[in-house]
């Protein structure tokens, strides 16, 4: 297991409930071990395991809710 992180810069969010859908879909998705939405930053906060899933195909799939990614940050995270 390869524990990472990776926070993706959204476009201002505008409704609580997207909160919601973008933590459901994430959480579900084979390799993320956990998954937070922060509101107020626009900012999606993703633990995964990198042998499972990378940051560019969670990517796809929050843009694919119909969020733009404006920017990725990734790093090594703790096991």
């Amino acid at each position: 297991m390869m524990d990472h992180q990776a926070t993706f810069q959204l476009q201002p969010l505008s409704c609580p409930s997207c909160i919601q859908k973008i933590e459901k879909m994430l959480v579900r998705t084979h390799g993320v071990h956990s998954a937070s939405v922060l509101f107020h930053a626009g900012k999606v906060k993703v633990s995964f395991d990198l042998l499972q899933i990378t940051a560019a195909e969670l990517r796809k799939r929050i843009e694919k809710l119909g969020y733009p990614v404006q920017t990725v940050r990734e790093g090594a995270g703790s096991a």
